[in-house]
């Protein structure tokens, strides 16, 4: 299962999701999903998210078993 700490550092960063979905080139509901763990985001999609906080992948996701 793959976490995320999106919505950790949206909160840090004062973005909302619509904002963080239109940076990074996805639905708002995609970054609702993501928070939720309902979907696994793809490789790019994971680099986007992390280049917008200025931070690497694996801050941002973790895999857990």
């Amino acid at each position: 299962m793959i976490k995320n700490r999106i919505k950790e550092l949206r909160a840090r960063h004062d973005m909302k999701q619509e904002e963080l979905a239109r940076r990074v080139g996805v639905r708002r509901e995609t970054i609702g999903n993501l928070e939720k763990g309902r979907y696994n985001p793809s490789l790019v999609l994971a680099w986007r998210i992390a280049a917008v906080f200025g931070v690497s992948i694996e801050e941002v996701f973790t895999v857990e078993e």
